[in-house]
């Protein structure tokens, strides 16, 4: 597996992915908690709420969240920036690491950049730097049956339907599924080809 420098940037045509730092944590917070009910959390796992956070405590939660990291390990979230603006930030978290079993999530918090394609390119370079730095034989993608922009997002990256539990997430008194999709490594390097 490649070694990256942790705070070389990857860039893409239109978005980049860079380390969060201190500076971006105001920046974040606002995007994040911009309101009693954020739009981008309608689409985002609605059906948990929103972890309560002041300034200092979302600063002490991303800290943390650096610290858990291991030696090895590439960053577990970046900022998404399109011509010096955040928009949002890549995630990945593992369902079980001793199998190396990894997922990833992406948030676009600025409605204003949805449906432009900077969802499914910062996505790309996400999961192609994810396959190139970890010794990754998947990598997994869950949403819900309502946000069919991250489905559609998901089988354009190459992505298979691997799982649909029925009706098990009840939003606003309607019932929806939860969808798991997935990619093999060697799926996704005959697609980067």
């Amino acid at each position: 597996m490649q070694q990256l420098n942790p705070s070389t940037p990857i860039q893409g045509t239109r978005v980049t992915l860079r380390p969060i730092t201190e500076e971006d944590i105001p920046v974040l917070y606002k995007l994040i908690y911009n309101g009693e009910e954020p739009e981008w959390k309608k689409w985002d796992a609605p059906y948990y709420p929103l972890e309560p956070h002041t300034l200092e405590s979302y600063r002490s939660h991303e800290t943390a969240r650096k610290n858990r990291l291991g030696t090895h390990e590439p960053d577990s979230r970046l900022i998404i920036d399109v011509n010096g603006t955040t928009i949002g930030t890549v995630t990945y978290y593992w369902e079980h690491k001793s199998s190396l079993w990894l997922e990833v999530g992406i948030g676009i918090y600025d409605p204003d950049y949805w449906n432009g394609g900077y969802g499914f390119e910062a996505l790309e370079l996400w999961i192609d730097h994810l396959f190139q730095t970890l010794p990754l034989a998947h990598v997994g993608l869950t949403t819900w049956s309502k946000n069919q922009r991250m489905i559609r997002v998901g089988e354009k990256l190459g992505m298979k339907l691997e799982g649909r539990l029925r009706k098990c997430r009840l939003f606003e008194g309607h019932f929806y599924d939860s969808i798991r999709m997935g990619v093999l490594r060697e799926e996704w390097m005959k697609r980067m080809e």
